[in-house]
């Protein structure tokens, strides 16, 4: 009975860990190539963190030929408690065959300032 127990314990206690808002989402991987078919949307899904003033932002003018930013989106993680995170879903168009970059940063709270970190998504359009 004991082990039973423990063991439905464990149990839940690694399904709250996994039931935070942003764990159904994918985190992207600037290291790897994205693709995407001409006329298509698809999204960029990077780690963030609002409640710390921080945000995501692009660096760099889209190449408007390939691609075009549709929309972007925080999810916080659940249940939202002060300094908890979540991500920002980014989410862009496939315009036409091409390759090129999405360069996102990640800015402090005050303005004018330089990012804390890059990241870069080489993008394939087929």
């Amino acid at each position: 009975m004991k082990n039973i127990l423990l063991l439905l314990i464990s149990i839940l206690a690694l399904s709250a860990c996994t039931s935070g808002g942003s764990d159904i989402f994918k985190i992207s991987d600037p290291a790897k190539q994205l693709e995407a078919a001409s006329g298509n949307e698809f999204k960029i899904i990077i780690a963030a963190n609002v409640t710390t003033g921080y945000h995501w932002e692009l660096v760099e003018e889209l190449d408007e030929s390939i691609v075009e930013f549709v929309s972007r989106e925080y999810r916080p993680d659940q249940p939202i408690t002060t300094g908890s995170g979540g991500v920002d879903v980014w989410t862009f168009k496939a315009v036409s065959a091409g390759e090129t970059t999405i360069t996102l940063g990640y800015y402090p709270p005050s303005s004018g300032e330089e990012p804390e970190q890059t990241a870069v998504f080489s993008l394939t359009v087929k």
